[in-house]
């Protein structure tokens, strides 16, 4: 298994970074890759790994050099402008794709690509870190005890900060609103529209419902047509949101998504090791079908979100350089098993009843 050949693009970002010196933890040796020579040299030095500059606007090259890799863990965002190159490469290439994107676009561009990866073999499996591994087993997990269930609403709860990355990519979402599934189409929202009260798992908090990857992935693989996710969320700090509502024209304006990204990479860093080992998630899921009068609830504790992100996009990557299965998009329940999420370091076992 570790003869097959895996590549890192984006590994000098910082997550990338963490799944390099992982899968060397674990003995592999991955390629690392990304757009800058000058950045990728000090990690490929260090970890005695091979390096590859190539952009992803550079479609030949990029499908040249991915000539023998089996699966790509794609790591440089912003997905929404990054994913699709890739995909396409992967499948010119015959290379599995999976990333660690939350972004719906994505989600909805890999499900597009379907037929075509299946077409060339190709496993096509975005979301392999916490955005979406742990929603969407427990998504997967809860919707086996009620098959009928029409309402799924998830929801975590992390002291987990903020990488970069993942700041650039909340920015982005600013001038768009929030998203819900209704009867099976997703449907925009002002920021902060839905709230609610819910246990995620150490006692009752405000929520906010927010634009999460759950939005599309859940809805491939459960097929439930109500799906909503929230994060707790002061009521202070939810009505600030609702003000951005009149200003979100302003804030889709490229200079101000590039001033608003300016500033995160002068002041937003990642959590270091020990912060993270600290840090947990609390993960909280619940069916409905109101109809019937049935609800169950489910919980999973997993590590914090980077460290999920780490062990699962690995996991994933290990599943897939010894599978043998149907080609196509996959979301990572439906590649996997719901299970896949208890076997990450520090998750436990989803607990599913009635409250």
């Amino acid at each position: 298994m570790n003869n097959k050949q895996i590549l890192i693009y984006g590994a000098y970002g910082y997550t990338g970074e963490l799944i390099a010196r992982q899968a060397v933890a674990q003995g592999l040796k991955p390629i690392l890759a990304g757009r800058s020579a000058a950045k990728l040299q000090p990690l490929s030095n260090e970890l005695g790994l091979p390096a590859i500059a190539v952009s992803l606007e550079d479609e030949e090259t990029l499908v040249r050099s991915l000539q023998g890799v089996a699966v790509v863990i794609h790591c440089a965002g912003p997905f929404s402008a990054t994913a699709e190159p890739m995909m396409r490469a992967c499948i010119a290439s015959g290379t599995h794709y999976q990333d660690i994107t939350g972004e719906m676009a994505v989600y909805r561009q890999a499900h597009a690509l379907d037929a075509e990866a299946k077409a060339a073999g190709v496993v096509l499996c975005p979301g392999t870190g916490f955005d979406v591994i742990p929603t969407d087993c427990l998504a997967a997990a809860l919707h086996k005890t009620m098959t009928s269930a029409t309402h799924l609403t998830l929801g975590f709860d992390s002291d987990s900060s903020f990488s970069p990355g993942t700041a650039k990519t909340s920015i982005e979402s600013l001038g768009v609103g929030g998203a819900v599934r209704r009867n099976g189409k997703i449907e925009v929202t002002p920021h902060a529209a839905l709230t609610r009260k819910i246990n995620f798992g150490r006692g009752e908090k405000f929520a906010v419902a927010i634009p999460w990857g759950d939005i599309a992935t859940a809805y491939y693989s459960t097929e439930i047509p109500n799906i909503e996710v929230y994060i707790p969320m002061s009521p202070r700090r939810a009505k600030k949101m609702q003000k951005l509502n009149a200003f979100r024209w302003l804030l889709r304006m490229g200079w101000v998504q590039n001033w608003l990204k300016g500033k995160v990479d002068k002041s937003v860093r990642g959590p270091n090791a020990e912060q993270r080992a600290g840090q947990k998630t609390w993960v909280w899921g619940e069916v409905r079908n109101d109809r019937r009068g049935e609800r169950r609830v489910g919980r999973v504790v997993t590590a914090n979100g980077y460290d999920v992100t780490v062990h699962g996009s690995l996991a994933v990557m290990q599943f897939l350089l010894g599978y043998a299965g149907e080609a196509g998009y996959f979301t990572p329940s439906k590649l996997c098993g719901h299970e896949l999420v208890e076997k990450l370091p520090g998750s436990g076992a989803i607990e599913i009843g009635i409250d």
